[in-house]
């Protein structure tokens, strides 16, 4: 899917509160975890002639300072200038012949502040599992009791040859055949379960072809646009709680809403509009936490763009979104995943070629439950963390929302071309949010224990 201007690789920008460390202090911070984060020293090796999947291989070269580079802003360097430099960082392709990812500490952020803008590239992480790495290359405290552990001696691996790689792409070829055949054993010893794999998987085709035509599905170029909004997760949460869903169904009823607003502002009829979203879900096992790898799925939400009312758009989703927890939509993607490891790479790829062809859906809207706890770097603390999702063909616009220590980063990613005004998308998204907000009553006050402290409260009222 990594053609045409579409950039597969996941990011984030971290604002921090403190003077920035040194590019060699914060460069020697993340040599002392990147034990933790093996893959982080690995690199693709592509087989000759196509002939097999690429490989994850030991990069004897590893270069940090080929990985993490610092950058500046003219101090006071603004939220814009922070959101432009992160957009030119973003739109860039990573190189494949190095480790697939890059860390770049900013400073000159207003209010005496830093940055750290990183990308990984999806292969390598997703959502998830990056959730877990921050928390393994950050601490939980301001100042850790312990004193840090030396990392252990890091050897590489032989880098194999490119004869080596081609003949075990060819014996791995030999010999799927025999894997498959087991497949099919399997398959005959659980009937039931297979039918219900394909009806699952089918439930996430047919959902996707429904997606309508849109302004956000035009083609998109190379070059990107950021915008970041901020929220209240414990505003949220009061919503949830008087209304009913999940923080997770509001964060879709508010994404609706802004984008209704924005057609509409626009002269784009609306009514009876429903969009289609890919809202991906986590299938990692609990075990499986901090390992890195691609282990999600994804469900098909309707988005129902033509509702005005706030409160009558949130139950709409949360009805829809109960039902395909239940539809085995989720558990049908992970199925058409799996199924790519029997497909020859060239087969796989032709599939991957339909999808912008048949617009499975409109826009990606991926939320990831961040840690509930402040994070630091070297004793300065995280202030917020925003989200960057990679965007595919014909999808012009993508959401992305991260929950951190009480509060909703969301992250927006645009096409240069086909999103010129994202900044009002944003102003759209901020209106939902407080729409949703002000609609949900706020709890009563409990009434004052004392006599003197009642008094004062009723001639308060009187006056």
């Amino acid at each position: 899917m990594e053609r045409a201007g579409a950039h597969m690789h996941v990011a984030s920008t971290i604002v921090f509160e403190g003077p920035p460390p040194s590019q060699e202090e914060f460069r020697d911070h993340i040599a002392s975890r990147l034990h933790l984060v093996p893959r982080f020293r690995q690199k693709l090796r592509f087989v000759p002639f196509g002939q097999g999947r690429p490989v994850w291989v030991d990069d004897p070269h590893l270069n940090l300072d080929y990985h993490v580079r610092q950058a500046a802003l003219p101090a006071p360097g603004s939220e814009e200038q922070l959101r432009n430099l992160a957009a030119r960082i973003f739109s860039q392709q990573l190189d494949r012949t190095k480790p697939l990812w890059e860390l770049w500490p900013v400073e000159g952020l207003e209010g005496g502040r830093f940055a750290v803008i990183g990308k990984s590239h999806h292969a390598l992480v997703d959502g998830v599992s990056g959730v877990d790495i921050t928390t393994v290359l950050f601490d939980i405290e301001k100042e850790p009791a312990e004193p840090p552990v030396r990392p252990p001696r890091w050897a590489p691996r032989p880098e194999p040859t490119d004869l080596e790689l081609l003949g075990n792409a060819l014996r791995e070829r030999a010999t799927s055949p025999r894997e498959i055949v087991r497949g099919f054993r399997a398959a005959l010893r659980g009937p039931r379960q297979v039918v219900r794999g394909i009806g699952a998987a089918s439930k996430v085709v047919g959902a996707g072809m429904a997606a309508p035509r849109t302004p956000f599905n035009v083609e998109i170029g190379p070059h990107r646009r950021l915008a970041f909004v901020r929220a209240d997760l414990g505003e949220l949460k009061r919503v949830k709680n008087e209304h009913g869903g999940t923080v997770n169904d509001i964060v879709l009823s508010v994404v609706t809403g802004a984008l209704g607003s924005y057609l509409r502002a626009r002269g784009h009829d609306t009514e009876g509009l429903e969009m289609r979203a890919l809202v991906p879900v986590s299938v990692r096992a609990e075990g499986e936490r901090g390992v890195l790898g691609n282990r999600i799925s994804a469900v098909m939400a309707p988005l129902p763009v033509w509702c005005e009312d706030p409160v009558e758009r949130l139950r709409l989703i949360t009805a829809a979104m109960g039902d395909l927890k239940g539809s085995g939509q989720a558990v049908g993607a992970e199925i058409l995943t799996k199924i790519t490891d029997f497909a020859p790479p060239t087969i796989a790829s032709q599939a991957a070629r339909l999808q912008p062809a048949q617009r499975f859906f409109n826009l990606v809207i991926t939320n990831v439950p961040g840690p509930q706890l402040p994070l630091y770097v070297l004793g300065r603390r995280m202030e917020a963390i925003f989200p960057m999702v990679p965007l595919a063909r014909r999808q012009a616009l993508c959401v992305g929302i991260i929950s951190y220590d009480g509060q909703v980063d969301f992250g927006l990613v645009g096409d240069y071309d086909a999103m010129a005004d994202l900044d009002s998308f944003a102003l759209d998204l901020e209106g939902a949010v407080k729409e949703i907000v002000d609609a949900t009553p706020k709890p009563a006050r409990k009434a004052q224990r004392t006599a003197p402290a009642r008094a004062r409260s009723g001639a308060a009222s009187g006056h």
